[in-house]
């Protein structure tokens, strides 16, 4: 990347609220949307900053899609160009080089890069729950998956998951017929086909597999390991655009905070806005996904639990030391926070 795609230069800081106030999951009356609509002054467009960034294929990458989408971080003078990925796995290989700068992408597949010495930090939360294990119709217990196929995406949470799951429920992953698939299409491709015995998929494309192979059966969506609200997705930024344009990257956290509370606020909207563009399957099925995976950008009481995963990354063989607090860096989000108090207490899931 050419210094040119990140320009260093002032912003001056404007509170934005949500675009509209949602408190107590619900809405508010007209005359106060008004009253909050009235008191946000965007910044007029300054000298463009030029973000690049990678993201995934699942529900987790709602908000970088709406923010895209939605154009919502041009009123602070940043574009946010999508580069994109040929394969999962590219993904991160990618934001690791310094081809990008962002990443919203698996905390699994973030820690890779850590243990490589890459120069990144997690500074926000994306993605949480909507990882889950299907098998073929027959298959409805994990005794009867011992020795069967699974296919997933090598280093992703949606290996982390099936691989905890099997352990937690006495299986030897050594004697899983593990099987590393290079996209999304493929891996459907492959259990709508009977070519695999079960997948550990992402939303919403776990869904559309449920629906188009009847009789399958959902082994873990993966609270039933975790708990609710896990995380399966996270938003990484590199030390240097944090160190050129710290308030950039403040104002793209801010962006994501308002694109979660609008998608709380009008998932339908949020689904019509995204779906074809960035989610390759139909309306009906995104509308059903999307309660099945949440966006959470304030995932600051997770960092244990992502910290524990690492031990799994490590029995994968992915890494070779545990991650620790040093990976995250939550300041700016926490400055986002103390700045949007109306935003965030407007959020559903923190």
């Amino acid at each position: 990347m050419s210094n040119k795609d990140i320009v260093s230069h002032d912003h001056s800081h404007t509170p934005l609220l949500g675009r509209r106030d949602f408190l107590c999951h619900c809405c508010v009356g007209g005359a106060a949307t008004a009253a909050i609509l009235a008191g946000i002054n965007r910044p007029a467009l300054a000298d463009q900053l030029n973000v690049k960034a990678t993201h995934g294929t699942g529900l987790c990458n709602m908000a970088i899609f709406l923010a895209h989408a939605r154009k919502m971080t041009e009123p602070y003078g940043i574009n946010l160009e999508f580069v994109n990925s040929p394969t999962t796995g590219d993904q991160a290989a990618i934001f690791g080089s310094g081809q990008v700068d962002m990443s919203s992408l698996p905390y699994s597949s973030f820690f890779t890069l850590i243990d490589k010495g890459a120069p990144v930090k997690i500074v926000a939360g994306t993605g949480a729950e909507g990882c889950v294990i299907v098998a073929q119709p027959g298959i409805d217990s994990a005794e009867k998956l011992r020795g069967k196929s699974l296919g997933t995406f090598q280093a992703d949470t949606l290996e982390v998951l099936p691989y905890d799951w099997c352990t937690a429920n006495g299986l030897d992953w050594a004697e899983m017929d593990v099987r590393f698939m290079g996209s999304g299409p493929e891996m459907i491709n492959a259990f709508v086909n009977g070519a695999i015995d079960s997948i550990c998929n992402i939303e919403p494309y776990a869904s559309e597999c449920i629906s188009l192979v009847p009789g399958a059966h959902v082994l873990s969506d993966g609270t039933d390991v975790y708990g609710n609200y896990y995380t399966d997705c996270i938003v990484a930024v590199s030390d240097r655009l944090i160190d050129l344009d710290r308030e950039a990257v403040k104002n793209i956290i801010r962006t994501f905070l308002v694109a979660q509370h609008e998608s709380e606020r009008d998932r339908v909207q949020a689904c019509k806005d995204t779906v074809g563009t960035y989610y390759k399957t139909d309306l009906d099925t995104l509308l059903d996904a999307s309660t099945k995976q949440f966006l959470m950008i304030d995932q600051r009481r997770h960092q244990q639990f992502m910290i524990d995963r690492s031990a799994s990354m490590m029995a994968l063989g992915y890494t070779r030391r545990p991650i620790d607090e040093s990976a995250f860096d939550w300041s700016m989000l926490e400055e986002v926070i103390a700045e949007e108090p109306e935003l965030y207490r407007s959020l559903i899931v923190v």
